[in-house]
């Protein structure tokens, strides 16, 4: 069995190595995803800036209102939110960044539900 520091070192580890290739700019930020056990959050980033643009989570009132369900139902409630969010900011093109996870699952079914809503990766 792996240990939880062991495996969230090595996911950092590749976050890392994702991090080196991909940076948001104020045209095309960068769209990053950061899974925890119950949760899942997005922001869209302009790393020249170093601001944050939009963000969204399962935690946010929006959210929980509106979705019940499993977690990959609320991972597409959030990509179809953020996307929303960043259209409505003014941003229709971002560079995903899937922070160290696999794309598979709630970051997939995320990914997924922000182009259907209109964003471009």
């Amino acid at each position: 069995m792996v240990d939880t520091k062991e495996k969230t070192a090595r996911r950092v580890a590749r976050h890392r190595g994702i991090r080196s290739k991909v940076s948001g700019t104020a045209e095309r930020p960068r769209l990053v995803v950061f899974r925890s056990l119950k949760n899942i959050y997005v922001q869209v980033i302009d790393d020249v800036a170093h601001k944050t643009l939009v963000a969204a989570g399962t935690d946010s009132k929006e959210i929980k209102a509106q979705v019940k369900g499993k977690k990959t139902d609320l991972a597409k409630a959030v990509g179809k939110l953020v996307a929303g969010k960043a259209m409505s900011a003014g941003i229709a093109k971002v560079a995903f960044d899937r922070g160290g996870y696999r794309f598979h699952g709630r970051v997939k079914a995320l990914a997924e539900a922000a182009r259907e809503a209109g964003l471009k990766f």
